[in-house]
């Protein structure tokens, strides 16, 4: 670094000195003019040639409080000549221009005059100069300078490399060593992936303790890739390894490494993993790895030629002829399916960790997790939550906690109540709840006729799933929806579950059928998943006889043929087949809603009317109507919502409770003299003007349709109804 300082200070010194001698020539050239020399003779001098007629013209000038006096002999003067250091020199030659000075006085002015009237000497006056030389040369040679100057810095900023201050540093990675200090976060923070803790923690131990794995003959994995479902909690997985290690941590997005200069993303890459090995031992978390780890090949040039210029110097940094010895490298993604094989295989990823959505324990655990600092009412019951709620990951179920806890302070609440994690799950499904939407008095009870079909269809075939809501209050784009759980968690399931589920979709259009005889766009929702359902069996599960035990199709294929970017890979008649086998499970599922509604009309009609009383009806309201046809007590009021207000209406609500607050401060009574809470209406006393969204209820699909997503979760869009 004195080096640097010290060959800086040299250069800068050196460039000092040769502008001082420029400008020493530059003044030489033009302050003393050799070609056109000029006499500098005395007043008295002046005014004796004048009176001789010797001055063909003089100039007067004010400067500087006297006036500067040039002018030209008639004939040649002789005068005596001096070298640039001022020294009169033994040559002399001949000059026509003469100056000199004289005071600011009138008599001075007038005799000058006078004398010049009488000779016809040519007289002439100028104006007080501005400026002289030297401000001449700022004008001209400043800007000069200086721009040498910006110039010689950029360069020389350019070619020493490294800092953050460098203006061409865009060659250098972004990451840097993770502070311990600031990240609070630890294994205890991470709940409901033991198996996947349990992973990182020896990796953590290889790190600080490598000695006991090496005498055993065991090498370090290189290389470990967290792969799931987004929010599932990779990225916090990473932030936990590096608050409990006790090793640099370097954190780096995948897109952080390709921008527009051209290898700029393999020289990031280098210099990330020398950073790396100079700290070793390390580890290094690249976040969103598929951004640069893509499959090769697939570029036809420009940016993809770049990417795979990064991915290559990745590749050649985790497990090339050099190494990495000491330094672990961490990956997070959710696209494993489109990352380059050599990038997966083994000496470069040698541990592929699976972060899946959590089940039942594990969302109790994360529910328990978030809710730390949530001060809960008595009758919050995170088991029961944790069952609700089939298919949310970690980010679900830490927005759950966060909208009851708005919720509970937009109700001036102390605590968070069952009411507000119920209106929060709604919420968090299907949107906020919407009384105030206009609709008419025929829409409505085909909402609610058509919701009740789904109800009972779910209890008669309830083997696999419980009612767990039904409500034709319109959320987001929902008229109306039921939610219909899973009794445990599946990671299988069978030809009769999803017979049943599909025969649930159905009971909403089967109920329109029945009970007006028409047919409405609000189970458009119903028959996409139903379709996906029986396209699934078909074509994945194996469970049609038509086409037998075979695979047609997995989800990345059909995901590429929907989008128009492959071909089908089974012929016509095949395809044939597939629609009719699909069409045949429909119209069965469609024909099982119909006679279990026949042969429940009773049932059917009792839940409708109260949905187009109540509004929504839960679990103990359902099955009390099913088996008893009356309704529990306390019906309705257990879970209470917000009544739908204007803006007008929410900010008069906000300015009274604003009014009370400093009432309340003013008084010096005790706390009964505070202001009263506002009251909520309860959902079913709520107004009776919900309506559907174009005519239309929503899929809160909550059902599974594959082995690895069996309780995963959906919220569905417009026309559509709800089931989960």
């Amino acid at each position: 670094m004195n080096n640097r300082r010290n060959g800086l200070f040299r250069n800068s010194l050196f460039y000092i000195l040769i502008f001082l001698s420029l400008m020493g020539i530059i003044y030489f050239f033009f302050g003393n003019n050799s070609g056109s020399q000029t006499q500098d003779i005395r007043y008295s001098e002046f005014v004796k040639q004048l009176d001789k007629d010797n001055v063909k013209n003089v100039s007067i000038q004010p400067s500087g409080g006297v006036y500067k006096v040039t002018g030209q002999y008639r004939k040649a003067q002789k005068v005596s000549s001096t070298n640039a250091l001022g020294i009169a020199s033994s040559s002399s030659s001949k000059t026509t221009s003469f100056s000199t000075t004289m005071l600011e006085n009138n008599s001075t002015v007038e005799q000058v005059s006078k004398l010049a009237n009488q000779h016809n000497v040519k007289l002439t006056a100028k104006a007080e100069e501005s400026s002289g030389i030297w401000v001449t040369l700022l004008m001209y040679v400043a800007p000069l300078i200086l721009f040498v100057f910006l110039f010689y810095m950029m360069m020389g900023q350019a070619g020493q490399g490294g800092g953050n201050n460098r203006v061409m540093n865009f060659g250098k990675t972004k990451a840097k060593p993770a502070d311990s200090k600031q990240n609070k976060v630890r294994f205890s923070d991470v709940a409901g992936e033991e198996e996947e803790k349990q992973e990182l923690v020896e990796v953590v131990e290889f790190l600080k303790d490598p000695r006991k794995f090496v005498s055993l003959g065991a090498r370090i994995p290189s290389g470990v890739l967290l792969e799931g479902p987004p929010g599932t909690g990779k990225t916090l997985l990473a932030k936990a390894v590096a608050g409990e290690a006790a090793v640099p941590f370097f954190s780096i997005s995948g897109s952080d490494f390709v921008e527009m200069f051209v290898g700029v993303g393999a020289s990031r890459v280098r210099d990330l993993f020398e950073q790396a090995k100079k700290n070793a031992p390390s580890i290094i978390f690249i976040d969103e790895i598929d951004a640069v780890g893509r499959q090769r090949g697939n570029g036809m040039g420009g940016g993809h030629d770049e990417r795979e210029q990064t991915l290559n110097q990745l590749l050649v940094e985790m497990d090339g002829f050099t190494g990495n010895e000491g330094v672990i490298v961490m990956a997070a993604t959710n696209r494993s399916d489109v990352l380059d094989p050599a990038l997966l295989r083994p000496g470069r990823f040698d541990r592929k960790i699976l972060v899946g959505r959590p089940d039942i324990k594990g969302r109790e655990a994360i529910l328990k997790v978030h809710a730390k600092n949530k001060p809960l009412a008595s009758d919050v019951d995170l088991k029961e939550i944790a069952k609700q709620t089939p298919g949310f990951v970690g980010a679900d179920l830490e927005n759950l906690l966060n909208e009851a806890a708005l919720l509970a302070a937009r109700r001036n609440k102390k605590q968070v109540d069952a009411s507000d994690l119920d209106e929060a799950e709604d919420r968090v499904i299907a949107g906020p709840a919407k009384h105030d939407r206009v609709v008419s008095k025929h829409e409505r009870e085909t909402v609610a006729y058509h919701e009740a079909g789904h109800t009972i269809v779910g209890l008669v075939l309830n083997d696999a799933r419980v009612v767990h809501k039904v409500t034709i209050v319109p959320r987001g784009r929902a008229g109306g929806y039921a939610i219909m759980l899973p009794r445990e968690d599946q990671m299988l399931m069978s030809k009769r579950d999803a017979k049943e589920q599909m025969a649930g979709l159905m009971g909403g259009r089967a109920a329109e059928e029945i009970i007006f005889d028409a047919q409405s766009s609000g189970a458009s929702n119903d028959f996409e998943q139903a379709t996906q359902i029986a396209r699934a069996m078909v074509t994945q599960y194996g469970m049609s006889s038509k086409l037998g035990p075979v695979e047609l199709e997995n989800a990345n294929q059909q995901a590429a043929y929907q989008q128009g970017m492959g071909a089908s890979a089974f012929s016509q008649h095949t395809a044939q087949l597939i629609d009719d086998e699909i069409r045949r499970l429909a119209e069965e599922a469609h024909q099982t809603a119909i006679d279990i509604i026949q042969s429940h009309r009773e049932q059917h009609k009792l839940i409708a009317e109260a949905l187009l009383k109540y509004e929504t009806l839960d679990e103990k309201q359902i099955l009390s109507l099913f088996k008893t046809g009356e309704m529990p007590a306390k019906a309705g009021s257990e879970f209470p919502s917000e009544k739908a207000a204007t803006f007008e209406e929410s900010k008069r609500e906000l300015e009274r409770r604003e009014a009370e607050k400093q009432q309340a401060q003013s008084q010096t009574t005790s706390d009964s003299s505070a202001a009263d809470e506002p009251n909520f209406p309860s959902e079913s006393q709520a107004t009776s003007t919900a309506t559907s969204a174009d005519s239309a209820e929503t899929s809160v699909a909550t059902s599974a349709t594959s082995e690895a997503s069996a309780d995963s979760a959906a919220t569905s869009g417009d026309d559509s109804d709800s089931q989960a």
